[in-house]
């Protein structure tokens, strides 16, 4: 079946139709010589003209241009010369005849256009839809996808305008993504009310497609911005996520035609996508939250276990070797090898108490909840086996679990660059700017260091993640470690 844009001149453009008549009639009339060279003249070099004009412009000017070609042979080149004479019964069925012949050639080339027309479209969409797609299993921002997502809409559907909005608590929709042609556009971040008509009223009133063929003379604010942007018509299709409505992406036009039947259904596809970018954005946010407490509880029995360690089993141990030391120095002279004994039990319980107090500082550091960041790190630095040249630019206190992350993230660097590296010299710098905290501890060893399971590197890139940073390791074999990480210096 040919559709409607098949049986008129393909354009609604004046210029563009005057050229393709005018190049028709020139197609037309170089046949006509080519034709009267030919002896005798020949009839099918007119049927090119027809199968070309039906390819270009569809069937009815391939029709118009049959009719035209079989009056000309019969005028021009069949006797008696310009005039017709279909009296005669096989005059006429050889004008039929050629007619229905040119005819059908013009259908069959219009049905062919239209099946090219419509192949290149699947393929346009398909292209659209994996390009969107890509950035979804790439795992893309969402806002990402949005934008990305409204431009494909606007050049698949030659939109003028396609803009993205989500449904808020308050009963109101907001902007979250918008593409035009040419500006202005619907600026991202709008807030708008639904009082009066718009897609975004009626998708939440139906939970489907929806459509406005005219603003003019709708009340509403959504209403009055689309005549401000010179919107006459808009077709929108709603985005469930999980199940519930979400938003709406619409797409408008400016000129006189709406958009085609069946553009909200189409487009349906890539609400799809924006339905999937979105749970995905969620999930990703929730195991981030997860993380984030989870590392947040781990760090709160650390402090207990500190706080239980110094208040209880370390001053009970400091007690008792004072009670030692008195009891040493009352003992008289004549039990002097009782005495030996004493200090040598003396010198045992204050290794022990030294062991416990480095146990401490590694289960939660005491200095870091007191002092900050900053002479924590120099503490670390001292009690380093490999030399440390500490470079710290923080003037001042920064979020408690970004300190702690920091300080955990240069510990274990260091105890990994003395245990295994091989190190002769390590460099720690820990720079805090206005929005972020950048670590890099960076040494001499032998590389190899990989975020390989069950080590502390891996438990560190979750804490740095869990609070939406990023941690790098560049350790090739033989030319040393650097790693890198980042924290945004908001509290979690």
């Amino acid at each position: 079946m040919l559709r409607l844009d098949d049986l008129a001149w393909p354009s609604s453009s004046i210029g563009r139709w005057v050229a393709g008549l005018v190049t028709s009639a020139a197609m037309l009339g170089a046949t006509t010589g080519i034709v009267a060279l030919v002896k005798p003249p020949l009839y099918a070099p007119y049927l090119l003209v027809v199968l070309v004009v039906a390819a270009m412009w569809g069937a009815a000017p391939a029709m118009i241009m049959a009719v035209l070609t079989v009056a000309g042979y019969e005028l021009l080149f069949v006797a008696p010369l310009y005039q017709f004479h279909l009296s005669e019964t096989r005059e006429l069925v050889t004008a039929v005849v050629r007619l229905f012949t040119a005819t059908l050639v013009g259908q069959l080339a219009a049905r062919l256009r239209q099946a090219l027309r419509a192949s290149a479209r699947m393929s346009e969409e398909q292209s659209a839809l994996r390009r969107v797609a890509t950035l979804v299993a790439g795992s893309a921002p969402a806002q990402a996808v949005f934008e990305a997502v409204t431009r494909e809409v606007g050049l698949l559907w030659g939109a003028d305008l396609v803009h993205m909005v989500r449904y808020e608590p308050d009963g109101t929709v907001v902007a979250i993504a918008a593409w035009s042609r040419q500006p202005p556009q619907l600026a991202v971040g709008t807030r708008f009310d639904l009082d009066g008509p718009s897609i975004a009223r009626e998708v939440r009133q139906t939970g489907g497609p929806a459509r406005i063929e005219s603003y003019v003379g709708r009340a509403g604010a959504i209403a009055r911005e689309a005549r401000t942007l010179g919107v006459r018509s808009s077709v929108g299709c709603p985005i469930q996520v999980n199940g519930q409505l979400w938003g709406v992406i619409s797409a408008s036009t400016k000129g006189s035609h709406p958009f085609p039947p069946g553009t909200e259904s189409q487009i349906a596809s890539f609400t799809e996508l924006v339905a999937t970018a979105v749970e995905n954005a969620e999930a990703r946010a929730q195991l981030s939250d997860s993380r984030a407490r989870i590392i947040a509880t781990a760090d709160q029995t650390r402090r207990r276990l500190e706080r239980d360690l110094h208040d209880g089993a370390q001053q009970r141990l400091v007690s008792l070797g004072l009670e030692l030391r008195a009891m040493q120095a009352a003992l008289p002279p004549e039990l002097d090898k009782f005495g030996a004994d004493l200090e040598h039990a003396v010198a045992g319980l204050s290794d022990a108490l030294e062991e416990l107090r480095e146990m401490a500082r590694g289960i939660h550091p005491a200095i870091l909840a007191h002092g900050g960041l900053t002479p924590a790190l120099k503490a670390l630095a001292r009690r380093s086996s490999v030399p440390v040249d500490l470079v710290l630019r923080i003037e001042r206190r920064l979020p408690e679990q970004v300190e702690v992350s920091a300080y955990y993230v240069v510990a274990e660097a260091l105890t990994n660059v003395t245990k295994h590296a091989h190190a002769s010299a390590v460099t720690i710098t820990v720079e805090a700017t206005d929005d972020v905290l950048c670590i890099c501890v960076q040494d001499d060893g032998r590389g190899g260091a990989r975020f390989a399971r069950d080590t502390g590197l891996v438990g560190l890139k979750d804490r740095v993640e869990a609070l939406s940073g990023r941690i790098l390791l560049d350790s090739p074999h033989g030319a040393g470690t650097v790693l890198r990480a980042e924290v945004p210096l908001t509290d979690p």
